[in-house]
């Protein structure tokens, strides 16, 4: 019958957890979990994030068929679990910072390399209910090896040019062409989970909206919707209206960026000159309208912490109007330089196949044919009122990961347009209960889907949270991407990806 069931009748066999919101969670027994994880081996049920604590794992599941979401827990008495990474690829790394971090044993899991420990720590597992003493000396990391003739190795980093942040990428080329790539991230370790744990709202709202500074807007509105599931606030509506503009806001303004980044790294400099600008006023505008220029501490637990007035709803339209007008130009000056297009189209492939197998979401799934966006689906206030499309090619190149960004920023200034339009009157901010309880959210930031999850005690401070960035299910495409492809289109498949750093560095 199990073999049939939906993924919430599967977890039916395990133990509800009762305080947790908005989506049910089941802690599940040794044999529960391996019959769990065997069984997503066959069935549609996407990982949305692993993560774990003192002698627990944890994975966010989503049945793809029916929608439902869904937390599995497993206690480890042991110290091990059976890894979920032997049959989802995108849950390597993360059961590697697991055993970094918890000391968790993921049974079972080819890859047992430190992830997150890079050797410098002043013990190691810091997380786990028992430290253990730093081992000495770290031996060289082992990447993994390439066979062939003419094989050469070309390290990359982890320190680059310019303002960037630092990861190393280890290529295997024959002549000119990747045989191989490999990365390895970790060198932003910034302790998240520690220095979350017994903060009080305020400082943890902070804190969240720092983990990622591109997708500030992003991260704090997950965590502030994971904090009002917990503790069962509800929002005012112009709040969420609020949120959802800053959010647009912060999605177009990446992308446009991005897509004059991409420019660049192709050798073309204008486009990267003219979408800056166009940044550059969408973020003084940020400034202006809401006292920031990334929106930093804006969005909080219990709805915004600024209003917009009349003023500000004209200073945005006229703006935008400006803006469009622009935006269009700059994608003129990209679509119309065939040999930028000649750079562009075919290089950089993710296939739509791999894409799912990983669910990676945002522009690099949307790219490849996978049309999941959080707004969606779960979906949340006010996306449920407003009209939008999720654009979707098939090719999965870097061409199509520039015009899914092109068109996301249509769709998003389209958004704005209805939002200014219907922005509802009343109260912007109420206060948040406290109370114990847990809650899970998923927002769609610019890179894809942000899921947070947060437990608070009966203080209302925060007794463990944690953070799953999009990039986790990206960063291995990219190794993907660029096999085949030659060494000097390495920096054009990277800015079409623009994978965070900081995100997956908690």
């Amino acid at each position: 019958m199990l073999g049939n069931a939906s993924l919430l009748d599967f977890l039916s066999i395990g133990t509800v957890v009762p305080a947790a919101r908005p989506w049910p969670r089941f802690r599940l027994d040794g044999k529960a979990w391996r019959a769990l994880v065997e069984r997503m081996d066959a069935a549609d049920w996407l990982l949305l994030a692993e993560w774990a604590e003192p002698g627990e794992v944890h994975i966010a599941l989503r049945d793809e068929g029916s929608g439902s979401i869904a937390i599995a827990s497993r206690p480890c008495p042991d110290r091990r679990f059976f890894a979920v990474g032997q049959v989802r690829p995108g849950a390597i790394r993360l059961e590697r910072a697991i055993h970094d971090l918890w000391g968790l044993v993921p049974e079972g899991l080819e890859d047992r390399r430190p992830w997150l420990d890079h050797g410098r720590w002043p013990c190691r597992h810091p997380l786990a209910a028992e430290k253990l003493p730093p081992a000495g000396s770290p031996p060289p990391y082992a990447f993994l090896a390439a066979e062939g003739e003419g094989l050469h190795q070309i390290p990359v980093g982890p320190v680059h040019a310019g303002v960037i942040e630092p990861g190393h990428f280890r290529f295997h080329a024959q002549g000119e062409t990747v045989v191989r790539l490999e990365e390895r991230l970790g060198y932003l370790h910034k302790g998240i989970h520690g220095l979350m744990a017994g903060k009080p709202l305020a400082q943890a709202a902070r804190l969240a909206g720092r983990i990622s500074g591109d997708s500030t807007v992003a991260y704090a509105l997950a965590f502030a919707r994971a904090v009002e599931a917990a503790t069962g606030c509800e929002v005012p509506a112009r709040a969420h209206w609020l949120r959802a503009l800053m959010a647009e806001l912060e999605r177009i303004a990446n992308h446009v960026v991005d897509i004059g980044a991409i420019c660049n790294d192709a050798a073309f400099a204008m486009p990267l000159a003219h979408m800056s600008e166009l940044r550059e006023k969408l973020l003084r505008a940020n400034a202006l309208l809401f006292g920031h220029r990334l929106s930093m501490d804006c969005v909080v637990p219990g709805g915004v912490a600024c209003d917009l007035d009349d003023d500000g709803i004209e200073v945005l339209r006229h703006l935008l109007s400006r803006l469009r007008k622009r935006f269009e130009k700059g994608v003129g000056l990209y679509s119309d330089t065939p040999s930028l297009l000649d750079r562009t189209t075919g290089t950089g492939v993710v296939s739509g196949s791999l894409a799912h197998r990983f669910g990676a979401g945002g522009f690099v799934g949307r790219a490849a044919s996978r049309s999941h966006d959080a707004r969606k689906v779960p979906g949340y206030p006010p996306y449920d009122d407003l009209d939008f499309a999720v654009p979707v090619m098939a090719e999965g190149d870097v061409h199509a990961r520039v015009m899914v960004r092109v068109q996301e920023v249509r769709a998003s200034l389209g958004l704005i347009d209805q939002i200014l339009a219907g922005l509802p009157g009343g109260a912007c901010r109420v206060d948040v209960p406290r109370q114990d309880g847990e809650g899970l959210a998923l927002v769609e930031g610019f890179r894809g889907e942000v899921a947070v999850w947060v437990r608070l005690d009966g203080d209302g401070r925060v007794a463990a949270a944690h953070f799953h960035d999009p990039s986790w299910f990206q960063w291995p495409l990219l190794e993907a991407a660029i096999e085949g492809n030659i060494v000097a289109d390495f920096p054009l498949c990277n800015k079409s990806f623009n994978c965070a750093y900081s995100g997956v560095d908690l």
